[in-house]
């Protein structure tokens, strides 16, 4: 009898031990990931799901133990779409909310605005933004994952001269985004086999772009470039149809999205251009390495009702992996997580296989694009 009443106390006393390492565990202070995202504005459209995003990699993670049974928290801010909001909003996640990272902005312009503060700072910051500018040249504390515009030119011009393409009309806007792709589509044109005939540029807010088209056509180009994100490709889709424009239009890296379709309707069939591989996961080879990883993805995502996918949808995904890699590699330590997130290697992720340097904060590189096109209203993929 006295053996049983001493066999239960033990027992009842490791039920207790356990209990109370559960709740250790529980009340573990959590690692405060900052987040700036557009909720509001003209760029919500890619803040809001970039947000869910990474609140979507974030709980995975924190179901698989966090880092050494501390969670991950992301901490939200709403960028406003405006770059002087983003600088506030950096400041507060730095000075109320002690964050040791920041993952985003959205938008180039916010990131640009950001650059002093950051410094001020001294903590890593992982963009998803599309804009070559915040590392180029290269920033100590800032990364970014969307590819560059740079390397969304040469896939694009790879392609081109391929199909015999090579001479092109170019309509870009008059944004910093469009004017970078003007300058990078320039400035690699003649080493890629590709002769530039003629040139207009646009307002992104314009709602009608049928004399810059008309002026491009003139020149008798094989293909025609637009270099814009949003509203404004959909557009120029749209006039080109309606002029009964033949020549072959092709559009950035950042127009992969369901809004395109939408807004340009049937104009939007047989218009190509070069995409992140999650834009057409079913259609990726086996031998791809990235497809398990974008099936993946892809599965949770939809599981989630986030949306619609596009080709932002895996940078926030890819930005808080490095990030919680580096703090796995290195602790949270500002220089120590910095130079971590710097040497990232082999990396394979939704939008690419990173490989990061000292030179390069982006990391991914023209084989983690592909080219697709629209067809009867769906993404398929073309090379």
């Amino acid at each position: 009898m006295k053996h049983h009443i001493f066999k239960n106390r033990l027992q009842g006393m490791a039920t207790v031990v356990l209990a109370a390492g559960l709740l250790t565990l529980n009340a573990a202070e959590p690692i405060r990931i900052g987040g700036l995202f557009d909720l509001s504005g003209k760029a919500q459209h890619i803040g809001t799901p970039t947000r869910d995003v990474a609140q979507m990699i974030t709980d995975r993670i924190n179901k698989n133990g966090g880092l050494k049974g501390r969670p991950i928290e992301l901490v939200v801010a709403d960028t406003q779409s405006e770059p002087s909001q983003a600088v506030v909003a950096l400041k507060r996640l730095v000075s109320k909310d002690k964050v040791v990272a920041v993952i985003g902005p959205t938008t180039t312009g916010a990131a640009m605005a950001c650059l002093a503060a950051l410094d001020e700072a001294g903590i890593p910051m992982v963009a998803c933004v599309g804009g070559d500018a915040p590392v180029n040249p290269t920033r100590k504390w800032l990364f970014k994952t969307p590819q560059r515009t740079s390397t969304a030119v040469e896939r694009l011009y790879a392609y081109l001269k391929a199909q015999g393409l090579d001479q092109i009309s170019l309509l870009c806007a008059s944004d910093k985004f469009g004017q970078e792709g003007e300058a990078d589509l320039k400035s690699q044109a003649p080493g890629r086999g590709i002769r530039i005939v003629s040139q207009e540029s646009f307002d992104p807010t314009d709602a009608d772009m049928t004399v810059q088209l008309t002026k491009v056509a003139a020149a008798k180009p094989k293909a025609i470039v637009v270099w814009t994100i949003g509203p404004a490709g959909a557009i120029v889709a749209k006039n080109a149809q309606q002029t009964g424009l033949k020549i072959p239009l092709f559009q950035c890296h950042g127009q992969p999205d369901a809004s395109y379709v939408k807004l340009a309707g049937n104009a939007a069939n047989g218009t190509a251009m070069p995409s992140t591989k999650v834009m057409v996961a079913s259609q990726l080879p086996a031998s791809d390495r990235q497809q398990s990883v974008i099936n993946d993805f892809v599965k949770e995502y939809q599981a989630r009702g986030i949306g619609s996918l596009s080709a932002h949808s895996g940078y926030a995904w890819d930005a808080v992996q490095i990030v919680f890699k580096a703090m796995e590699k290195a602790g949270t330590e500002p220089e120590a997580l910095r130079q971590a997130i710097e040497t990232t290697r082999d990396y394979v992720g939704v939008s690419g296989i990173y490989n990061l340097s000292a030179e390069d904060h982006c990391g991914v590189k023209v084989d983690s694009l592909v080219i697709v096109k629209v067809q009867d209203g769906q993404w398929k993929l073309v090379e």
